[in-house]
């Protein structure tokens, strides 16, 4: 079940199966999921989407799964998850991941929770830099924004945010692959949640929105987008309309969720958030 009109799913016209491709400078030739940059991060993908499984993350959890299988209430399945994070990743024991004594505790505490929290307080923070980079190296989405427009390889900006993003991992324990996790775990309770859907219809209120990468704009009310590699949306139009002056709606598709506000407890609650892998998307500017 998709929230998509037949307008935005029927097949591209001439002119719009140019727009249909990712640009190259926004992604990268190799990635660590089953589906390559220019694939999950088109347009076609958008209409339809197909599961993403970042490699060897499934096989490697099974008794994870196993576990989650046979537990009916989402809210018990959250603790368990929980649970087996801090047991897998030492979480609560970080001596025995190798924090060697006298090291800085704030690396210990560099955890997937931080990174989260990190995101919703600013998504310009360090915090942040980390999950743009797990994006573009699960997924081959390279970052368009960080702090500034990144948009050239090597320029005096991407080393800026390469900087950021490497103070962000340093000394941290296998911060990437707690993401890795959360991701899987993410898209096992969507379906579970949402057994028969295949998008969400999703809000983002935006300012300056002639600033966006617009790729086409050729349909009153409608643009296609090149977004960050990952974003904030909202699943409450009224929410989401408190942050900008227009508001963009768009269908998500459930693979293309990293994480959720309800998936865990106290986890983005504050926003009905939830953090979207980029790439184009069609969008529509919905009305106050």
């Amino acid at each position: 079940m998709s929230d998509i009109p037949a307008s935005v799913c029927r097949a591209p016209d001439k002119e719009g199966e140019i727009f249909s491709t990712l640009p190259r400078l926004a992604r990268l030739p190799i990635n660590r999921c089953n589906l390559p940059a220019d694939i999950l991060g088109g347009l076609t993908y958008q209409r339809h989407p197909t599961p993403l499984q970042i490699d060897g993350v499934a096989d490697l959890h099974k008794p994870l799964w196993a576990l989650l299988d046979d537990i009916p209430g989402a809210g018990e399945r959250a603790e368990r998850f929980a649970g087996y994070m801090e047991n897998h990743f030492r979480l609560r024991q970080p001596e025995d991941a190798g924090l060697v004594t006298g090291q800085s505790g704030a690396r210990a505490k560099a955890s997937y929770l931080r990174v989260v929290r990190g995101w919703a307080f600013d998504s310009e923070s360090r915090e942040a830099a980390v999950l743009k980079g797990w994006v573009e190296s699960r997924f081959g989405l390279s970052p368009r924004h960080h702090g500034e427009p990144l948009r050239e390889p090597g320029s005096a900006a991407w080393q800026r945010y390469v900087e950021i993003r490497a103070q962000g991992l340093r000394g941290t324990n296998a911060l990437e692959s707690q993401l890795d996790l959360l991701y899987a775990y993410t898209q096992y309770e969507l379906a579970r949640q949402f057994p028969q859907r295949t998008h969400l219809r999703l809000y983002r209120g935006v300012n300056r929105l002639a600033e966006h990468e617009t790729v086409q704009d050729n349909r009153q009310g409608e643009k296609v987008l090149l977004l960050n590699n990952i974003n904030s949306f909202s699943r409450s139009r009224e929410r989401a309309g408190e942050f900008g002056d227009d508001l963009l709606a768009v269908d998500v598709p459930l693979p293309k969720l990293a994480f959720f506000s309800r998936l865990l407890p106290g986890m983005l609650r504050g926003e009905d958030e939830y953090v979207v892998i980029g790439g184009l998307y069609r969008v529509r500017l919905a009305r106050f």
